[in-house]
């Protein structure tokens, strides 16, 4: 089925500190409502550092909107996002998540904060995320000293410029593990094994889950030092795949899914015309993650499934049991439908290639109220409300940004 495109001139803004806007779509009981409840809904939440902002507004519609989903799998920032919603109860995770949000970032003068604009909020926010790459980020990292040259060969100091002990003990306060291990919501985040070079998830439905799963996947070399877990180490997933999307469609499934995607890096983007460009646009193609290729991929699949299923019913039944036919019935044994509703965080004309480590309180607050507003229009959106919540197959919506320009980035 091809994708589907929804589109809307409505527009969403709030004020600096992340809230519902009194524009989100109410809940009620429309057919996206009946999906809702009646699927397994699943939030996936790609890396990108600072911008992580911009996946706690899209949670807040979410759950303010539907429902808490029933799984959460997360890379990088993402990772620690959804350890935040998987580990607490539903009622403390929104402040669970402002909480982090609020601990990383840093406030402005108000005064200064009101005449920034154009050029000079360039200059602040590089400022901004030079700061971070100087004095660390609190409740996240902070710098060695001595620096990596001056510790011995082999030790976390030696490899890494930045000591993460400060994000184990955010996670252990504001993270409960028992309840990701035991309680009803699954989380996954993934991770490279260093030695192998292998993609690995760590999945609470296949073993117990501590801070050490989290930090792994957001270990980022050379900044951050890898994490060892039973005897081997990891590194940052977003080396090898920035998103679990794929991850997640390859599970198998015993109902209808509806899979919310949360991307922080767009696939599309202008030529660069200066080397703060090139930088900034090499890093969003390196983290996309081919989100796009990845549903694409999935259409496809499910093209050739219902191709194989028609070849299937022409066959006499002397051939049906042929070892060839029989692979070829495999290909359609996922008979749950799925939706994906695909969001994409588009960066202002301000952010350059420092977007992902500038944590000036403005931009975190900036990135999540870019969040609620997206959220907001997809949900609201006629063709996601109208969709039919028992139409067989995958479905792929993708609600263009308010101000997207026509010709302009939309991945």
């Amino acid at each position: 089925m091809p994708t589907q495109k929804a589109s809307t001139s409505s527009s969403s803004s709030g004020p600096s500190r992340p809230s519902r806007p009194s524009g989100s779509p109410k809940s009620s009981t429309s057919k996206a409502d009946q999906r809702c409840a009646q699927s397994e809904c699943i939030l996936v939440l790609q890396g990108g550092g600072a911008l992580g902002a911009y996946q706690g507004g899209v949670y807040e519609v979410l759950t303010a909107v539907h429902r808490d989903p029933d799984w959460v799998a997360g890379v990088s920032i993402g990772a620690i996002n959804a350890a935040l919603i998987a580990g607490n109860p539903p009622e403390k995770r929104l402040q669970r998540l402002r909480e982090f949000w609020e601990l990383v970032s840093s406030p402005m003068p108000t005064g200064l904060a009101q005449v920034l604009d154009g050029d000079l909020r360039g200059a602040f926010n590089e400022a901004s995320a030079l700061r971070g790459v100087l004095f660390g980020v609190p409740g996240f990292f902070m710098p060695r000293i001595p620096p990596a040259g001056w510790h011995p060969r082999g030790t976390d100091g030696a490899i890494s410029h930045y000591d993460t002990s400060p994000l184990k003990r955010t996670l252990e306060r504001l993270v409960d593990f028992d309840r990701i291990n035991d309680g009803p919501t699954r989380l996954s985040v993934g991770a490279v094994n260093v030695r192998t070079g292998n993609f690995e998830y760590f999945d609470s439905t296949t073993r117990r889950l501590d801070a050490r799963h989290v930090m792994a996947s957001g270990a980022l070399p050379p900044g951050f030092p890898p994490v060892e877990i039973d005897g081997e180490s990891y590194w940052d997933g977003g080396l090898v795949s920035n998103t679990p999307l794929q991850y997640v469609l390859d599970q198998p499934a015993d109902r209808r899914r509806v899979v919310f995607q949360v991307d922080l890096f767009s696939a599309l983007g202008p030529v660069p015309g200066t080397m703060g460009e090139v930088v900034a646009r090499e890093k969003d193609i390196r983290f996309s993650s081919r989100t796009r290729l990845n549903t694409t991929h999935v259409l496809e699949r499910q093209r050739l499934a219902q191709a194989a299923r028609r070849l299937l019913d022409k066959l006499p039944a002397q051939l049906r049991e042929d070892p060839d036919v029989q692979a070829l019935a495999r290909l359609h044994q996922r008979r749950a439908g799925m939706d994906i509703v695909h969001l994409i965080y588009r960066s202002k004309g301000y952010e350059g290639q420092s977007k992902d480590y500038e944590f000036s309180r403005r931009s975190m607050a900036e990135h999540w109220q870019a969040g609620v507003a997206d959220m907001s229009r997809t949900l609201g959106d006629p063709t996601w409300q109208n969709h039919d919540p028992e139409a067989d197959g995958v479905h792929v919506f993708d609600v263009p940004a308010a101000d997207a320009k026509p010709g302009g980035p939309q991945a």
